[in-house]
């Protein structure tokens, strides 16, 4: 079962909005363009005939949550908050897993390996408008990475790949990747870069 946290500040914050509703209206958790790097999550409205047979009911102690069947494995560890400060309110929506889903045990190595890539590497590198795809990983555990964007053609994307991007992947998939190539460069047969 997808875990969508409410926080009771949000659920204060989301009662409050619902009492001046139509009485029966709740409220819809939503991710727009679910497994994409534009992934944003949402909440809006749900009036009760805006409730479809799909959706997955979540209830909370002051309110029920309306979630599309699309959203619910993107919506896995989202946190709704209402944080309080200085510049006032706000509700913050975290979603880790909305441009991605999250991973189930049986993943295969490609799998995860693309998995951290997306939601770890990538975000580091969109700052810089750049991004790096996951081509292939050899018999020999090499994950070869296809760099685009900004990186494409940049002058330190050799540094990047190998201070960052191989160092952080293999401590995480210790014993199982021996090193990380960019594809472009790597052509089958040669070993002029080991």
């Amino acid at each position: 079962m997808s875990q969508i946290i409410i926080t009771d500040s949000a659920q204060t914050h989301f009662a409050k909005l619902l009492e001046q509703q139509p009485e029966g209206t709740n409220i819809r958790v939503f991710v727009v363009n679910p497994g994409t790097p534009n992934a944003e999550c949402g909440v809006s409205y749900c009036p009760p005939e805006a409730v479809e047979a799909t959706d997955t009911k979540l209830e909370f102690d002051s309110l029920i949550a309306f979630v599309d069947e699309q959203s619910l494995p993107f919506l896995d560890d989202a946190e709704i908050d209402f944080v309080t400060d200085k510049m006032g309110s706000q509700l913050t929506l975290k979603a880790p897993n909305a441009k991605m889903r999250k991973l189930g045990d049986d993943a295969t190595l490609m799998e995860r390996v693309d998995y951290a890539i997306q939601t770890q590497v990538n975000p580091q590198l969109a700052g810089h408008g750049g991004h790096v795809n996951l081509v292939q990983i050899t018999e020999d555990g090499i994950a070869l990475l296809q760099f685009g964007g900004g990186c494409n053609g940049c002058s330190m994307v050799d540094v990047t790949l190998k201070e960052g991007i191989e160092k952080e992947l293999l401590v995480q998939f210790e014993g199982e990747l021996t090193a990380v190539k960019d594809a472009t460069e790597h052509t089958a047969g040669e070993h002029s870069y080991y």
